[in-house]
């Protein structure tokens, strides 16, 4: 569909075109049914229009961009043509009346150039629309119809104005030019079936046309001085009226214009973002494959070293060696969440869903950081539920993952007090909860700490090799199972809590096909 300024300038000459075709049937209907002999000129200068307004339509369809000075030559000579009937005799030198068909006129000198007129501009109107036919397929469709409404007018204009009263039948002469209305309901289903130009535009332009019309025509039917006054100021407040309504129609149509243009370069533009963000993905991934085997096999050679496997290791050295490891393994970490952020973002991390027992885990992370939290001289509690929990179909590795993540961080961000690790069950879910005396959120932070690469104003202090990753993990890999995760806390220092809770009835679509709906998934 042509949109936007291009499509007003197309529409606005369609329908002044279809308006003077309205214009002349009701001239033509004045000839044969009122006592108004200046009908015929009118006509006559109604009937110029038709030409005039489709060889500007013409132009504006077939072409681009139209030359300012080729328009002021196709309306100067309308307009030109348009007053002629009126200029003493040039083209009409006399009316008379019949019985029979009403009024008929007696042509004057200039008649033949307004019948070439007429000529010249068919003939361009059909080559340009042949032009289009052959030249643009994707508009050839709607140019099909165009071209055979033209057709048939201009076989109805040759048979009934010039072969008919060739042979000296002139009966139907009059439905020459009233048969380009052929010509206007072609065009409009065109527009209307391939959606070519605004309907809306061209609903409200011809509506405001044919009102108009009724309106100028009752002027001219007016039989004293009084009532053609009246009828004029009539037909003059309606044309303020529909000015600004056409008007109105016209902005609020470039306004859902200029909408859809914008909504249409988002849609580009974040189609863009989808693919680059795609790339990133596959970026990271390859790049973190690459980067984790040797970082793997340094951290088992400064191991090696360590417990003296190539001879005895002097403090220097160890602690050297052992700085060396604690780097090692924080890089690991960094390309394992790395690993994980593209897996979750491309849904092809894969999980493996089975029964679990959520005690057993919860009891394994507290076996394993135990050592660490007497490091910090913290104490690490462990609350188990009264009775036996029921078992959950979740990924435990990934479970494990989150739950140890939690733990670890409560562990480096609480420099005195304790860490809690609860585990409760809550109406159909089963509730884990990590707590801590540490360094607290602020309530700013709360909001955007499960984002990538979000890191709290203070937790660089006490853990500055932390990359803001971890818990965007977390969060992925407890949706991926069906849970929801989320903090809380009451301020800066005043500890903090992170919940994890998880279905006992898993979702069956969730385990069979699994967030992302990719990646490897075992059946129970």
């Amino acid at each position: 569909m042509i949109v936007g300024g291009s499509d007003r300038k197309k529409s606005l000459p369609f329908a002044l075109f279809s308006f003077a075709t309205f214009l002349v049937a009701l001239s033509y209907f004045a000839i044969h049914k009122t006592d108004f002999p200046d009908s015929v000129r009118w006509s006559y200068a109604f009937g110029v229009l038709i030409p005039t307004f489709l060889l500007s339509w013409i132009y504006n369809y077939t072409s681009k961009s139209v030359n300012v000075w080729k328009k002021v030559a196709i309306y100067v000579t309308g307009l030109m043509l348009f007053v002629l009937p009126f200029a003493g005799g040039l083209l009409i030198s006399g009316i008379n009346k019949d019985a029979r068909s009403g009024f008929i006129e007696v042509t004057g000198p200039l008649y033949p150039a307004y019948i070439a007129f007429y000529i010249i501009v068919y003939g361009v109107v059909l080559i340009r629309l042949i032009e289009v036919f052959r030249n643009r397929p994707k508009e050839r469709k709607q140019t099909r119809l165009i071209l055979t409404g033209f057709g048939i007018y201009g076989a109805l204009g040759i048979l009934f104005g010039l072969i008919l009263p060739f042979f000296g039948y002139d009966r139907l002469t009059d439905l020459d030019i009233p048969s380009s209305v052929i010509f206007v309901g072609f065009t409009s289903y065109a527009i209307v079936q391939y959606r070519w130009m605004n309907v809306k535009v061209i609903a409200v332009q011809l509506l405001s046309a044919l009102i108009l019309g009724v309106a100028l025509f009752e002027v001219f039917l007016a039989n004293t001085p009084n009532q053609r006054f009246y009828k004029s100021a009539v037909f003059a407040v309606l044309s303020v009226l529909i000015y600004f309504l056409v008007k109105g129609v016209l902005s609020e149509v470039k306004r859902k214009e200029e909408l859809q243009t914008m909504s249409d370069k988002l849609a580009q533009a974040n189609d863009k973002l989808r693919k680059l963000d795609n790339a990133k993905s596959d970026f990271i991934s390859i790049a973190s494959h690459q980067l984790k085997n040797p970082l793997t096999a340094v951290k088992g050679y400064v191991s090696i070293a360590l417990e003296g496997a190539y001879g005895k290791v002097e403090p220097e050295l160890r602690d050297a060696l052992g700085k060396v490891g604690n780097t090692t393994e924080r890089l690991i970490n960094l390309v394992d969440d790395l690993l994980n952020i593209s897996r979750i973002e491309s849904g092809r991390m894969e999980f493996t869903f089975g029964k679990w027992k959520l005690e057993d885990i919860c009891q394994e992370v507290i076996d394993t950081l135990t050592l660490k939290a007497e490091e910090h001289k913290l104490s690490l509690e462990y609350t188990k539920p009264d009775t036996p929990l029921p078992e959950v179909t979740v990924d435990g590795a990934k479970v494990r993952e989150v739950i140890s993540n939690l733990v670890d961080n409560a562990i480096k961000y609480t420099p005195e007090g304790s860490v809690k690790l609860k585990l409760e069950q809550l109406n159909y879910n089963i509730r884990v909860t990590v707590s801590d005396t540490g360094i607290g959120i602020p309530q700013s932070e709360l909001p955007y700490l499960f984002a990538k690469f979000s890191r709290g104003k203070d937790t660089g202090r006490l853990n500055a090799s932390g990359t803001g990753l971890g818990l965007y993990v977390c969060k992925g890999m407890v949706e991926n199972n069906g849970g929801k995760i989320w903090a809380e806390s009451d301020g800066e220092k005043k500890g903090s809590v992170f919940v994890v809770e998880l279905p006992i009835n898993q979702n069956e679509e969730l385990v069979k096909t699994g967030w992302g709906g990719s990646g490897s998934r075992s059946a129970l």
